[in-house]
């Protein structure tokens, strides 16, 4: 069969993101997906704690910030400690049972980890939706995992609702993270989709006020 998922989204678990866990699965489920990888930064408390509150199919996983860049990690059950080097992360993320993935290597302030990946990798984020500039940096990542021979796979670094399903993975697997991540290590997945409008660019980036203006703390429900 064929899962459709998003590999990149936020949640109130991440401080940067207003996704509460609800919105995360009735916008995934609005845009169609399958699966949704929940990927906060450098914790897994809220990925594990979504898992077990709902029957939406969901792939636990981590963004970490190593001292290179930032790095995705699926299937992903512990922290991985940040500030390691790109290999040391990735060498944790494969101990723990995860693939790890160079997500937005070419976009401007996102912790790009660009020129430090190597094919020790996993995958190569090559569509993020939310990516500037979009085309400069999905062309660069794309010849990226060409040139390291790795798979491509897509999202949407979501940290706002809409924004989720606007880019994602088709993978041919069947409906358990464990098959799916073996699928993507083995190359049987396609990114898809394209960048978020200007307006929802500017709601995705503006979470912060959006959150001051609505006078809404950081809520984990």
């Amino acid at each position: 069969m064929q899962i459709k998922a998003d590999l990149h989204v936020h949640t109130t678990y991440s401080r940067d993101s207003v996704i509460k866990p609800k919105e995360l699965v009735f916008y995934a489920k609005k845009r169609e997906l399958t699966a949704v990888a929940v990927t906060d930064h450098d914790q897994v408390e809220g990925a594990l704690k979504i898992a077990k509150e709902t029957d939406f199919l969901i792939i636990i996983g981590t963004e970490v910030t190593s001292r290179d860049g930032h790095i995705l990690g699926l299937n992903v059950r512990e922290v991985i400690p940040r500030g390691l080097s790109a290999d040391e992360t990735v060498d944790r993320i494969h101990k723990a049972g995860g693939v790890a993935i160079a997500c937005h290597p070419f976009a401007l302030l996102k912790g790009s980890i660009g020129k430090h990946v190597s094919d020790k990798f996993d995958a190569v984020e090559t569509i993020n939706a939310s990516a500037f500039p979009f085309n400069r940096a999905t062309s660069k990542a794309n010849q990226l995992a060409e040139r390291l021979k790795l798979p491509k796979v897509g999202g949407t670094d979501a940290h706002y609702g809409p924004v989720i399903g606007k880019a994602y993975t088709l993978i041919e697997s069947e409906a358990d993270v464990e098959a799916i991540v073996k699928a993507i290590e083995n190359e049987h997945c396609k990114p898809a989709g394209t960048c978020i409008s200007l307006r929802m660019r500017l709601e995705n980036q503006g979470r912060f006020f959006w959150k001051f203006l609505k006078k809404d703390k950081p809520s984990q429900k």
